[in-house]
């Protein structure tokens, strides 16, 4: 008889199953702190990740004490899942917890559920859409139509957001875009966000954004019309894995990126140091570093806040050099961080340059705004809304004071470009209008205006 049918080998072994029957026992009790962990960690991490100015200065000592506890919670956070993961078997509630951490689809509160119409914003020329995906998924999706008439408007940028929120959030950045710069605007829903069905992954968004590109290409209105990619953060790595399978086509004029990063292997120990030795556990990769590179026939502009606090500035810098574009612009913003790097002042310059630039067109004479008043631009200025609704409504998710829906609509007569008759001009309000002459004809302080505006818009 062998000695692995022993008696002392039989009850060897039947110490070792005992211990691992009470290892797996206490590992199933502990899923629950484990993934109760995770979702702390992923309010914490939200939390930080949607610092803006004005909250760090009301809340400086909370933010402080976020940031020096967050790495020991997060670090928790991956040992619970790694022992659970190697003692448990496989259970699908991991993946969606890894998940929940890198795509936060669900902060603000009610992202899923409450997304914001163009209309909402004072845009009229806009369709509402449903697109299918080739495994099964629907993924919403605005087309905003730019000024009629404008030089640009063969020109559709296609828009990726960051890993929070939804399109309806970022509506003032493309109101911004068509009335500035005068393109088209798409902009596609990523899957398990806003309106669109599934769940989000790294493979499932990239089919979004193949299927978002083919969608432009088919549609008869826009199959001629130049593209531009542009992707700010998350959106940033779906951007350039998109622009490097489709460069060949000839169709992407330009590729536009903001505040992204080399991957999230390389993002992880940035953000919570400790949690470095664990990278490889992440497999959620978006590897851009490696495949910027590959871009070789589309011009690229990367525009980085200087003041990022959740993508380190040295890794906008790296993908720079990394790039191969036949033409490569770099626009830094010192006082950017890493969500309102957008109302930094020639953010919008950069872009419409850029487009310009690589479109074959001269850039226009414009007032830092590019706003047609230069008194409205001077006492408003685009700026003040776009961080009204930035700071007020996003943050604040989505309150139901509306005051942000309300200024944006006060400032659509003063939001005109120069020469070009807009479709929205048609349902500008009486109210609307006065609360601009108000705030135009009056010399007030900023709060002044702001109380101007808000009591005509109210009236």
């Amino acid at each position: 008889m062998s000695s692995s049918n022993s008696p002392t080998s039989q009850t060897s072994n039947s110490y070792v199953e005992q211990t691992v029957s009470v290892l797996s026992s206490v590992a199933s009790y502990m899923r629950l702190p484990a993934l109760a962990s995770t979702g702390l960690a992923a309010v914490l991490t939200s939390l930080l990740y949607f610092k803006q100015k004005s909250v760090s200065q009301h809340h400086h000592h909370f933010h402080h004490r976020l940031r020096h506890h967050l790495p020991f919670l997060a670090t928790t956070n991956l040992l619970f899942l790694c022992l659970t993961r190697i003692i448990i078997k496989p259970s699908p509630a991991n993946p969606a917890c890894i998940r929940a951490l890198i795509y936060p689809s669900n902060i603000p509160a009610n992202s899923r559920s409450d997304v914001p119409k163009p209309s909402d914003f004072g845009i009229s020329n806009f369709e509402e859409l449903y697109i299918p995906t080739d495994d099964g998924e629907k993924l919403s999706a605005f087309y905003i139509r730019g000024p009629r008439g404008h030089k640009n408007s063969n020109i559709t940028i296609l828009m990726f957001h960051g890993n929070a929120g939804n399109i309806g959030h970022r509506l003032p950045i493309a109101r911004m875009i068509i009335n500035y710069i005068g393109c088209n605007v798409f902009m596609l829903e990523y899957r398990g966000y806003g309106s669109s069905t599934g769940q989000p992954d790294e493979s499932g968004l990239n089919v979004d954004a193949q299927t978002g590109l083919n969608y432009l290409r088919q549609r008869a209105e826009t199959r001629d019309h130049k593209l531009m990619v542009y992707g700010q953060s998350l959106g940033g790595a779906v951007a350039i894995k998109l622009v490097s399978k489709n460069q060949e086509a000839g169709d992407i004029a330009g590729l536009i990126l903001e505040n992204t990063f080399l991957s999230i292997r390389k993002l992880i120990p940035s953000v919570v140091p400790p949690a470095k030795y664990l990278t490889l556990l992440c497999h959620q990769v978006w590897p851009s570093e490696s495949v910027l590179p590959n871009i070789t026939k589309v011009p690229t502009l990367f525009i980085s806040g200087l003041q990022d606090e959740i993508v380190p500035p040295k890794h906008m810098k790296q993908l720079y050099d990394l790039s191969a574009a036949p033409t490569k612009r770099w626009k830094p913003l010192p006082g950017g961080d890493h969500n309102s790097s957008v109302l930094e002042e020639g953010y919008f310059e950069a872009i419409s340059d850029f487009i310009a630039e690589v479109t074959g067109d001269t850039p226009q004479e414009k007032t830092h705004s590019g706003l047609a008043n230069p008194e409205l631009e001077k006492k408003l200025g685009i700026d003040e809304t776009l961080i009204n609704y930035f700071e007020t409504e996003f943050l604040s998710c989505l309150s139901s004071s509306d005051w942000g829906t309300r200024k944006l609509l006060a400032f659509d007569e003063g939001d005109q470009m120069e020469g070009v008759e807009q479709d929205n001009a048609e349902n500008h309000s009486p109210q609307a209008k006065g609360a601009e002459e108000k705030c135009i004809d009056a010399k007030m302080t900023d709060a002044e205006v702001d109380k101007a505006c808000y009591m005509s818009q109210a009236e």
